[in-house]
């Protein structure tokens, strides 16, 4: 049983290797989001997962959020967190409260990485000038305050640090051209940033599986989906609720330049090890239509 242990250990990594051999010195973008957030175990295995990644030869950056962290800092002060339209509604007030608990959150992740034995580097969007927005508003024109819409990227800072051997860890605060501080959604500055540093690949880690053919069969998961297909999911209404934008965010990032997007549930660990690493995968990657898939019938 013990050899047999070792055997299938070996197996793993004999998997991987093609692989790690694949993607090496290739940027990777991790957006790290949702209840793995909340519960140190996960934060714990996710922050292993990108840290193996760099050792191994990728160059990741993290972008987080932080938005059920940022709701519970906003109740505590007497406030009730309100959203249009899935944005956040960010008085002046929420967003001081926003760049705080964002702030706290970078430098806790910054520190796992460092337990690790892997330098790192927290940075917002506002550093180097690496996020410029403009106000955004809602469905409809209404105004939901401090909200960021991303104008320019200046991934400068972010090459740098990468070249430096850093691992950078960014938080979505990014400033207009006035030099006032928006809150931006994490998703949309993951997207942003891949394609300013043509990562080869972006892993959205959040509270969802993946796409799924079905929306109510957890069964018809899909491994891999080429970017026609996507459209032709939504057109069809085959996804609805949050995965549209999502789905629409991965899209726009293939279309500009990042090589593969992975939807993935950052609450199974290392998620994100076994979508990278292993044939099959547990979740999403989304491909351009001439891209060579991972899996075949006989995988």
């Amino acid at each position: 049983m013990v050899k047999q242990n070792i055997l299938e250990k070996a197996e793993v990594l004999i998997e991987a290797l093609p692989y790690i051999q694949r993607f090496n010195r290739k940027i990777v973008v991790v957006k790290y989001g949702g209840s793995a957030m909340l519960d140190e175990t996960l934060k714990e295995n996710v922050i292993k997962d990108v840290v193996l990644l760099k050792l191994v030869g990728f160059k990741p950056i993290i972008v987080h959020g932080g938005g059920k962290e940022i709701s519970r800092w906003v109740s505590r002060v007497g406030m009730e967190p309100r959203f249009v339209g899935g944005l956040r509604v960010t008085d002046a007030q929420t967003m001081e409260i926003a760049e705080m608990v964002l702030a706290r959150v970078n430098k806790e992740l910054v520190s796992y990485v460092a337990s690790l034995g892997v330098k790192a580097v927290g940075v917002c969007g506002k550093d180097g000038g690496l996020l410029t927005c403009k106000k955004k508003t809602a469905a409809g024109g209404e105004d939901i305050g401090y909200v960021g819409e991303i104008t320019h990227v200046d991934p400068k800072i972010l090459m740098d640090l990468l070249e430096k051997d850093f691992l950078p860890v960014v938080y979505p605060v990014g400033m207009d051209a006035h030099f006032d501080s928006y809150n931006i959604n994490a998703d949309d500055a993951a997207c942003a940033i891949a394609e300013a540093v043509h990562a080869e690949k972006l892993a959205f880690l959040s509270d969802i599986e993946g796409v799924m053919r079905d929306k109510d069969d957890p069964e018809s998961l899909i491994s891999e989906l080429r970017v026609s297909e996507a459209l032709s999911l939504i057109e069809s209404g085959h996804v609805g609720g949050g995965m549209i934008p999502k789905l629409q965010s991965c899209i726009d990032a293939i279309s500009n330049g990042v090589g593969r997007v992975h939807i993935l549930d950052g609450r199974t660990p290392h998620s994100l090890l076994l979508e990278i690493f292993t044939n099959k995968g547990i979740g999403t990657a989304i491909l351009r239509d001439d891209a060579e898939l991972y899996n075949t019938e006989d995988d």
